[in-house]
């Protein structure tokens, strides 16, 4: 009976845990890298044992993809709510808009995966085949925004579209994020009339 008490316990506590840990985690690799963040932080962070830190997340290098696995699931999340089908234009200013208010946000540190791969330059690494995995969807998204755009080489618009959001993402970091919104908006909008012509 006692037993089973603590089985049942532990499964209900197990995901929660393994939620906090990686809550830590973002919120630490995020704001101070994530080689400069020891796992021995995360677990005073969160109040837990290294026992229970490591049957959640067996190595760092485990944590830190399933960190940046989150964060893409996140960024396909809020990137897909901005596409308008039928409408490229629009789907750019928007995406223009909201990398333009997050750049505005206290504690914008850039793009994470950028960042990340930045840390990690192997390029066999975990890491660096979840940052490699979420660019390609993200090159993707910008090609299908492209193709709807009548763009007739929607592979280099989206590399040229890419390149606008990471410079973006940067600019908004080194603290130029006050006309970002506008001259990211701008930029989309030249690259798509420059291709459509």
């Amino acid at each position: 009976m006692r037993q089973e008490a603590t089985d049942s316990t532990r499964t209900r506590r197990g995901p929660a845990t393994r939620e906090r840990i990686l809550q830590a985690a973002s919120e630490l690799f995020y704001a101070e890298g994530i080689r400069g963040t020891s796992a021995d932080r995360i677990i005073a962070r969160v109040g837990i044992t290294k026992v229970t830190f490591y049957r959640h997340f067996p190595t760092k290098s485990d944590l830190v993809v399933a960190y940046l696995q989150q964060q893409a699931a996140g960024e396909r999340t809020w990137f897909s709510s901005l596409r308008t089908a039928g409408d490229p234009t629009g789907s750019l200013r928007a995406i223009a808009a909201g990398i333009g208010a997050a750049s505005c946000t206290p504690g914008f540190r850039g793009c994470a995966f950028i960042n990340a791969a930045a840390e990690f330059s192997d390029p066999q690494d975990p890491v660096r085949t979840v940052v490699d995995e979420h660019r390609r969807w993200m090159l993707d998204e910008f090609a299908a925004i492209a193709t709807e755009a009548g763009v007739p080489d929607p592979a280099t618009t989206a590399r040229q579209l890419m390149i606008l959001r990471d410079g973006a993402m940067v600019n908004g970091y080194l603290g130029h994020s006050t006309s970002l919104q506008e001259s990211l908006s701008a930029a989309f909008d030249s690259v798509i009339t420059a291709a459509t012509r």
